[in-house]
């Protein structure tokens, strides 16, 4: 009799609670969204997006869901939606208990500036991916020009502008890249009247330390102005070309 009248309590309880869970389930469907939130995490630093230009995309597609039943919110369609931006790379939609839809934005990260002559104005971020450029906004990267086409500028150029950003010292020397045909790769230095042949970018990091030893032993002593191009491109010399 005390097994049977245990067995029956517990089968209450998980009556209830089921009961419970549907009941409390069903009434937050029909609850209405009181707010949407929107969190653009990264944007003390870049401001390629705001969090009201990410809710006048969601309106736009008639998705802003406050004053909706939850029941009838589609947080994945409100997701896609604001990744369609191609300047933000992750977004995250959810419900909090407090009826509102909150939703939480990463912004692209460009380590290169391209200005091309084929493709227009672009970014390459982080990831190797073009990114478009901001009217609103735009953040100090190194910046390329010239005869530039995507894969160029995802692979050797990024992997130069990556060796700039890891070197802070040549990132804040070297003002500009110009890119020449067949890839051929001249900079424009902060300091000088000259510009600086690189030839391709293979072995680049040899070709600007012997730019400094020429500095040092050279440029240094008969001054900054003699010259108007300074040459790397030919192994164990320094090609100087005088104004």
């Amino acid at each position: 009799m005390k097994k049977a009248l245990v067995i029956l309590v517990g089968l209450i309880v998980i009556g209830y609670l089921i009961f419970s869970a549907d009941y409390f389930k069903e009434s937050s469907h029909n609850r209405l969204c009181e707010d949407f939130v929107v969190v653009v995490k990264d944007s003390t630093q870049t401001q390629f997006v705001t969090a009201k230009q990410v809710e006048d995309l969601v309106k736009k597609y008639k998705l802003y869901p406050v004053g909706k039943p939850f029941n009838e919110i589609n947080t994945l369609a409100i997701r896609d939606t604001i990744l369609s931006n191609k300047l933000i790379e992750t977004a995250d939609v959810f419900i909090t208990s407090g009826a509102s839809i909150v939703a939480t934005v990463q912004q692209r990260q460009p380590v290169l500036r391209v200005v091309s002559n084929m493709k227009g104005n672009f970014y390459v971020d982080k990831d190797r991916e073009i990114m478009p450029v901001s009217s609103s906004f735009a953040v100090y990267v190194p910046i390329a020009t010239g005869v530039i086409d995507e894969e160029f500028a995802k692979n050797e150029l990024y992997d130069f502008a990556m060796f700039l950003r890891n070197n802070p010292d040549w990132d804040a020397w070297i003002e500009q890249i110009v890119v020449k045909t067949n890839n051929e790769v001249e900079l424009i230095p902060r300091a000088g009247d000259f510009r600086i042949i690189m030839g391709n970018l293979e072995d680049y990091p040899s070709k600007l330390n012997k730019f400094v030893r020429f500095v040092d032993g050279g440029l240094n002593v008969v001054g900054w102005n003699r010259y108007s191009e300074i040459n790397l491109k030919y192994d164990n010399q320094v090609v100087c070309t005088r104004k």
